[in-house]
């Protein structure tokens, strides 16, 4: 098992640090979560005009800040200016608006927490390398993950960091994990984890793609779980982590009580 993951059951990871509760993908969902006790946390990240490897969802930016157009097209002097607060709503309008809620670039987020493991999604092209050297600089090689849609993306990763790194099982080896698991043989090995949809009808959630995972060394984490029942269930089947916007309820599902 790769140090990246804990014997801990079920790993409780917060998705963004929860778009729910605060700020999706800021420091301030960030430290929301760790107040909650979670010592897991997923995030995004995304590169500037400048090459700075940034924390952040949508390649543009316009539904969280009050900013226009591509990340990749700003500058990171002119980003880090941005509100990264200006859409959450709360039940009285906009509650952290003009509060200094700014985008955080990725060494930042891992230096500021360093003892909590990031599950980091490589959003777009360009972020291999950059993404490894800013694991290597900040001596996190032990305690991230990293995850993207694009097998390409993760291959990439992987050959760079001698796969030393852990790594998500991309889409290709997630449909061969789902072929073996009918067969009763053990999926590809290499991802530390496979983290997919709870409810894709293409992908049952079930004893034997579990099974078929474990086989591989590897665990079962899946998203984005935000319904208690929802949560019990796969629970229930065997899942190993859980990937959730509501780390609130995920607590209370498991009994954890942070303090």
């Amino acid at each position: 098992m790769h140090p990246y993951l804990s014997r801990e059951h079920p790993l409780r990871f917060a998705h963004r640090g929860s778009r729910v509760l605060w700020p999706e993908n800021t420091a301030v969902a960030f430290q929301g979560a760790v107040d909650l006790g979670y010592r897991y946390i997923e995030t995004d990240v995304q590169i500037t005009a400048d090459g700075v490897v940034v924390v952040f969802h949508d390649p543009i930016l316009e539904r969280t800040t009050n900013g226009v157009g591509r990340v990749d097209a700003w500058q990171w002097d002119d980003l880090r200016q941005l509100d990264a607060a200006w859409s959450f709503a709360a039940d009285r309008g906009f509650p952290l608006r003009g509060t200094g809620v700014r985008i955080s670039r990725l060494d930042e987020i891992l230096t500021t927490w360093p003892s909590i493991h990031f599950n980091i999604d490589l959003k777009v092209p360009r972020l291999e390398w950059p993404v490894a050297e800013v694991v290597r600089r900040t001596r996190r090689r032990d305690s991230v993950l990293i995850a993207s849609f694009s097998d390409a993306r993760i291959a990439r990763f992987r050959r760079i960091t001698k796969g030393t790194v852990a790594t998500s099982a991309g889409p290709r080896a997630i449909a061969r994990a789902l072929v073996a698991s009918r067969t009763g043989r053990a999926a590809p090995s290499g991802p530390a984890a496979y983290q997919v949809p709870f409810d894709n009808r293409a992908l049952p959630i079930g004893r034997r793609f579990i099974d078929a995972v474990h086989a591989a060394g590897a665990q079962v984490h899946v998203w984005t779980v935000n319904e208690e029942a929802v949560m019990r269930r796969m629970l229930g089947v065997g899942v190993d982590g859980i990937i959730t916007d509501r780390p609130d309820r995920l607590n209370a599902v498991v009994g954890y009580h942070a303090g």
